[in-house]
């Protein structure tokens, strides 16, 4: 490093980089560690950037991966900063003292956004904090949707996944230079990011470049392949063109952003449907991940996990999805027990213990259990290694939201005063949470420790809402033993064409609309 105090300049394996001081943390933004995957490298698995002469500035943010916005209803609660340009495979590193030596724990990220938008520019992801708390924090980009995991006869799979990968052998390779320890390494991320970390530190391509993860509000899980293929087909429908990557290379990116949106929106996490997601691809991704983890597929990797209390309402609320699936009462349910395959004795069981809940909480919370709580149980009940789990409970001062996906965000970045994490907590968001909460997530990267106890047989779940952080056992253990009945994990008792008819029925409603 330069000695500027001003621009500190870094040399990478591709070539050296200025950025700038911030408040006391040196900040690079925009460094390349993969080629842009565009051209001839377009649904390619990453390739290394070319080398640079010179120094390369790092001063701002690098392009993002092509992205649809968030529609109106979404858009007042997340945002989604976009940036042009080929070059969107980089990363931003944020450190207290870039200097060889100094063998800093380090963070690496990655975004939220169901695999479709979200970049590593989101304000809320600034990783100011946890630099200035003794941490190297890196945060990538990389590629969404049909560019990043559409499933081709003709192209490798998972190559959004690839370029994560790609992303934490450059830092392997190049953290110490700014000051980190690549051998304290923690993986984490926020829903696609935590199924992203989770694939990863399963896979074995992986082993030895992660120490810890952070799995938020996402259970290590791969998306079956004819979900994906049938994504993939309708757009290829749409865009009149065969179902093959050498076909959608030809396509113009915009065009090709517009079929994505177009056929996604009947897509849901209330009842599924074809999506993009990481897939068992016998190379990158051997078999499914929460199976090789509760295997002992990552010896030695601490975990800390958990979820938010009322996920659903991030899937709910905008747009007045809660209305929608209230009146709908019965059918809104036969289609949750669709969407979870259970049998009817799980959602009678639910309402045994909430008899007082609405329609739409108690969809919300069986899709939540299924999707989040039960895979995540079952991991830190099946791994030897230290498992932490927490859930977050305080509610958003927005309207209807509650302690909803991705809320906690802004509380363990601490970067609630971000005008952008007010979008989604509203004004009043308590200082001493957001200090409690980005305190232990710097104690777990630090030493594996978060401090509280970790997962064992009474099930140790830390609870973060008003007041002070505090330890219950087992608070969703009742709900969750409905789930180990024999017929849950079957399919619900209903033929084929009943199942359809529910369907249909909820997309009149518009219950299933994606915003």
């Amino acid at each position: 490093m330069t000695a500027d105090r001003e621009n500190p300049v870094i040399r990478t394996p591709h070539g050296a980089v200025r950025g700038r001081w911030d408040r006391q943390v040196a900040v690079f933004r925009g460094i390349p560690y993969a080629a842009p995957p565009f051209g001839p490298r377009r649904f390619r698995p990453p390739a290394p950037p070319d080398p640079w002469d010179g120094v390369r500035e790092a001063a701002a943010f690098g392009p993002t991966a092509p992205k649809p916005p968030y529609s109106e209803a979404f858009a007042q609660y997340l945002s989604d900063p976009a940036f042009p340009g080929d070059d969107c495979l980089n990363l931003n590193v944020w450190t207290p003292d870039p200097a060889p030596g100094a063998r800093l724990p380090v963070l690496v990220w990655l975004h939220g956004g169901a695999l479709t938008r979200g970049s590593s520019a989101v304000p809320v992801y600034d990783g100011h904090t946890f630099a200035r708390d003794g941490v190297v924090f890196v945060s990538v980009n990389y590629r969404l949707g049909v560019e990043g995991y559409g499933l081709f006869p003709d192209a490798p799979a998972n190559p959004g996944l690839r370029d994560q990968l790609a992303a934490l052998r450059w830092v392997h390779e190049a953290v110490e230079a700014f000051g980190g320890d690549p051998g304290r390494v923690t993986l984490g991320g926020q829903s696609a990011g935590a199924i992203s970390t989770g694939a990863l530190v399963a896979a074995p391509q992986a082993r030895g470049l992660v120490r810890r993860a952070v799995l938020q509000s996402g259970p290590p899980e791969t998306t079956d392949r004819d979900k994906v293929r049938r994504m993939v087909r309708r757009m290829a429908n749409r865009l009149k063109v065969p179902a093959t990557a050498e076909a959608f290379a030809a396509v113009d990116r915009e065009q090709l952003l517009r079929a994505q949106a177009d056929v996604s929106r009947l897509s849901s996490p209330v009842l599924g449907g074809p999506a993009f997601g990481i897939v068992v691809d016998g190379d990158l991704v051997p078999r499914d991940p929460l199976e090789a983890l509760t295997d002992g597929a990552a010896p030695g990797v601490e975990l800390l996990t958990g979820w938010t209390r009322d996920e659903y309402r991030l899937w709910l609320v905008p747009g007045g999805l809660v209305e929608r699936v209230d009146r709908l009462g019965a059918v809104a349910l036969a289609g949750a027990m669709a969407r979870c395959r259970c049998g009817s004795e799980v959602p009678r069981g639910y309402r045994a213990l909430h008899p007082d809940a609405g329609t739409s909480t108690l969809v919300g919370q069986l899709v939540t259990d299924h999707l989040l709580r039960v895979p995540l149980h079952r991991l830190a009940d099946g791994r030897g290694d230290p498992s932490y789990v927490y859930e977050f409970a305080w509610p958003s001062r927005r309207p209807g939201m509650g302690a909803c996906h991705a809320l906690e965000l802004g509380f363990v970045f601490d970067s609630g005063n971000e005008p952008d994490a007010r979008k989604l907590a509203g004004e009043g968001a308590p200082q001493e949470l957001a200090d409690a909460m980005h305190g232990d997530w710097v104690r777990f990267v630090t030493d594996g420790s978060p401090g509280w106890e970790r997962w064992n047989s009474r099930h140790p779940v830390r609870i973060y809402g008003d007041g002070a952080p505090r330890t219950a056992y087992g608070p969703r253990d009742r709900e969750l033993a409905l789930w180990a009945t024999p017929a849950a994990g079957e399919p619900a008792p209903a033929t084929a064409p009943e199942l359809r008819s529910v369907i249909r029925r909820l997309r009149r409603s518009g219950a299933l609309r994606r915003h």
